[in-house]
């Protein structure tokens, strides 16, 4: 099973689908994809997020980005409560960004944020989706200081090296890949993919951003899932659908919630 497990569908560009949203998600559905986890970076847009979710196979997260200054999260009231919804999946996006934000001050709304939504996926059960850059430290402290390792989570989009990878696969956690593993300047994280275990891998498109080779220059699009796939599958000397078969048994073993629906998504539906 081909599985998106982390796109924007409220940041896409829908001018090829008419502004449909409906149209990208066929797109998808026609190259494979059987289910997506559309990502909440804010909490204004949940409901618009949620809507999403109206179709079979699109599931949602809640959370607030690290950079979302003006909305980090000072209690997890607020996530435990979406969370109730029956397609909220897990807790996130959420984590540390030091890369693009160098104040100090904010790092540290930032660790208190990301504390939260730990808190709150630890007493759900529900994964977390961690955003990190140039934090492996912090964010690896937290996760051991706040998280729980039997629901877990992901580090999503990952581009840091295979000893945090590693660092984060003993808390349970899942290393999920994105376009960026098709760049020519991405030898190092290619490197990584080759030496973790099939285990703990999935992937994603993180779109609309960092669409992968052939499709650089272009706005992303979950459908595109598909390119990264065939392209950890080649790093990994395996088949294609052997790499589809164990990321989905690994997304469904940490998004279990995912699982219990069991949705799968259809053109057309």
């Amino acid at each position: 099973m081909l599985i998106d497990s982390h796109c924007h569908l409220d940041k896409l560009d829908l001018t090829p689908y008419d502004g449909n949203i409906n149209g990208a998600i066929d797109a998808a559905a026609l190259k494979g994809v059987k289910q997506m986890l559309s990502i909440a970076v804010n909490l204004e847009d949940m409901d618009t997020i949620l809507g999403f979710t109206e179709r079979q196979g699109v599931f949602a997260s809640c959370g607030v980005h690290p950079l979302h200054k003006e909305g980090l999260i000072r209690s997890p009231d607020a996530l435990i409560e979406l969370a109730q919804h029956d397609k909220v999946i897990a807790i996130g996006e959420t984590g540390l960004d030091y890369f693009y934000e160098k104040d100090q001050a904010v790092h540290e709304q930032q660790k208190i944020s990301f504390a939260h939504h730990l808190k709150a996926a630890g007493q759900l059960g529900l994964p977390v989706i961690i955003h990190t850059r140039d934090a492996k430290e912090d964010t690896l402290s937290l996760i051991r200081q706040h998280g729980n390792p039997d629901s877990a989570g992901v580090l999503h989009c990952f581009t840091e090296e295979y000893a945090m990878a590693k660092a984060a696969i003993d808390e349970n956690y899942l290393i999920s890949i994105s376009g960026i593993v098709t760049f020519k300047t991405a030898q190092e994280l290619k490197d990584t993919v080759k030496k973790l275990p099939l285990s703990s891998l999935i992937v994603e498109t993180d779109a609309p951003y960092l669409a992968p080779v052939p499709h650089r220059g272009k706005k992303n699009e979950p459908q595109y899932v598909a390119d990264v796939a065939q392209f950890v599958a080649d790093i990994k000397g395996i088949r294609y659908e052997a790499l589809l078969e164990a990321t989905a048994e690994n997304f469904h073993r940490v998004f279990s919630k995912a699982t219990a629906a069991q949705q799968i998504l259809l053109p057309g539906q």
